[in-house]
């Protein structure tokens, strides 16, 4: 028997270490395999009308995407986007608490007024975007946002007395983008020098293009389109050795472009179109052989185009119309290129068209299509020209011939009479 029992209590310490390391090994691994968001952080999604049926931390719902952290028990939401929202969306304090964990939050197509964000949620966000979204937006709301390093509102009105007020405390933005916003005043003088991207179209804006911007070493992207500015593009535009895409157009920008700019050797993107620059185009521009995207339209420019069909041929978007004191080389360029602009006469001079009588002035595509050059023969009339409103030739003719042989008939009466008389005297 004691053979017998000593088996049974071995058997009975095996089953009971198996029983244990079942008990100690389950909770692990329920733990990595059930760890989902947070409750407080589920019900915050679910006032904003949010599916959670499926764990929104794998399986985001069509129009929001989110990210989330691994902790354990619960994961945390790290990045929220909210888009083609629910007209029943609004935000409340109380679920934006509950989402302070945040870092990146989104509104696309979500127009909803906007409420206090909690200083949390503030001072954590590192990104923040609002596009055709949150009504009354402030500069005071947006420059609670200290800590960001990519702000983007674009189609969202602001209520600010200066872009200042809004970017004056963010030390590590990178991204800035305050594009139709319907932002007034001038544009600040001072930048901190993480910034890499610009976009401050389509704004309000007037005074001059301040020098200082021209100090942001990493600026790759400047768009100041569609504003109010004046004044002269700063002369030390060149030491933007990072630029890739600078956009001026649309402004009442005056003076000539200047030469530094053809030292910024990473430009893809130059956009300089409807101002009121003058002077000559910087010959060297056609040294620039990264450049894709060139537009000089509707200014003020003269002289000879510099641009030669080779440079032309390499970029994607060329244009160059409504400068009408410029004018390009034909011996370089084909007559029958479609810039916009006159060719030249031998004094570096647009060859205009010759007016006509009945028909109305010449457009742009009229002086493009090379039907016009220095040859000396453009003001001839065509064959078939009935432009002429003098008289008929062939009228004109039998007039000539019916006066010559009434002044012969008249001749020889009077001759035959003087012949009668000197006969009679014999």
């Amino acid at each position: 028997m004691r053979p017998s029992t000593t088996g049974s209590l071995l058997l009975l310490r095996i089953v009971l270490l198996y029983s244990a390391a079942v008990v100690v090994s389950q909770p692990a691994n329920a733990a990595s395999t059930s760890s989902t968001l947070d409750p407080k952080q589920v019900r915050a999604l679910q006032s904003l009308y949010i599916p959670t049926t499926h764990d929104p931390c794998t399986q985001p719902s069509f129009h929001n995407a989110t990210v989330c952290d691994n902790g354990t028990p619960f994961r945390h939401l790290l990045s929220l986007r909210l888009s083609n929202c629910s007209e029943d969306l609004s935000l409340s304090t109380t679920a934006l608490s509950s989402l302070s964990t945040l870092t990146s939050l989104s509104f696309v197509d979500c127009h909803v007024p906007i409420v206090h964000f909690p200083t949390s949620l503030s001072i954590n966000l590192l990104s923040f975007t609002s596009i055709n979204s949150l009504q009354r937006l402030t500069g005071v709301f947006l420059s609670r946002f200290s800590n960001l390093t990519e702000l983007d509102i674009s189609g969202d009105s602001i209520k600010a007395s200066g872009i200042h007020i809004i970017t004056s405390n963010m030390k590590s933005l990178n991204t800035l983008t305050l594009s139709n916003t319907n932002l007034t005043g001038l544009i600040p003088k001072h930048w901190y020098p993480k910034l890499s991207h610009m976009d401050l179209s389509e704004n309000k804006l007037n005074g001059t293009i301040p020098t200082s911007l021209t100090l942001l070493e990493n600026l790759r992207f400047l768009n100041l389109s569609s504003n109010q500015l004046t004044g002269e593009i700063p002369s030390t535009i060149g030491d933007l050795i990072s630029l890739q895409n600078l956009s001026l157009s649309s402004n009442s920008l005056s003076g000539s472009i200047p030469g530094s700019i053809s030292t910024i050797s990473r430009l893809v993107h130059l956009d300089l179109g409807s101002n009121q620059l003058n002077g000559t185009i910087p010959r060297s521009i056609n040294e620039m052989k990264g450049l894709k995207y060139l537009n000089l339209e509707n200014n003020n420019f003269h002289g000879v185009m510099p641009f030669n069909a080779s440079f032309i041929k390499k970029l994607t978007v060329f244009k160059i119309n409504g400068n009408d004191n410029l004018c390009y080389n034909h011996s370089s360029i084909s007559k029958k290129a479609k810039l916009g602009i006159a060719p030249c006469d031998k004094h570096g001079l647009p060859i205009l068209p010759p007016p006509a009588a009945d028909e109305p002035s010449s457009s742009v595509d009229d002086l493009s299509s090379g039907d016009y050059d220095d040859g000396g023969d453009s003001g001839k009339k065509k064959k078939g020209d009935d432009s002429d409103h003098g008289p008929n030739k062939v009228v004109l003719g039998v007039a000539i011939g019916l006066s010559a042989v009434v002044f012969l008939i008249i001749f020889l009466i009077i001759l035959s009479k003087c012949g009668g008389r000197c006969c009679g005297c014999c």
